[in-house]
């Protein structure tokens, strides 16, 4: 089953997109098999990071933000190079398990859609895969 998701975006951030994903297992009816959550963007991404201490999403900007600092020499028309070097660097996917008809995440964990182009509208989806 293939669930899609809209999202705004209006600055540069991690947005905790785990109800959503959760809803798409409880919709799915799936009880033992995957999620694979992916996001169809180029300056974009997901990944699984820690929930608990906001710090740790402004850390992880800050990270990717002196990884890929705006160059002079990028050539890209739109002026966004960065935003496809930090999406490029996240990745496009996360697979999560389902057991017992729940995600299979750590105590800390969530699942984040990771903007670096904004201000978006973006899109999202959910496959759900059952064993």
């Amino acid at each position: 089953m293939l669930y899609e998701f809209t999202l705004s975006a209006p600055r540069a951030d991690l947005y905790n997109i785990t109800q959503q994903v959760r809803e798409a297992v409880l919709k799915s009816n799936v009880h033992s098999g995957f999620a694979v959550v992916y996001c169809p963007h180029t300056t974009a991404g997901i990944t699984i990071n820690e929930n608990a201490d906001s710090d740790v999403i402004l850390d992880l900007m800050l990270g990717l933000s002196n990884a890929f600092p705006d160059l002079p020499g990028f050539r890209h028309d739109e002026g966004n190079s960065t935003a496809h070097l930090k999406a490029s660097t996240v990745g496009a996917s996360e697979t999560v398990i389902i057991n017992d008809g729940k995600l299979v995440l750590g105590t800390w964990q969530s699942i984040f859609f990771c903007e670096f182009d904004p201000p978006r509208s973006r899109r999202f989806f959910v496959k759900v895969i059952g064993a």
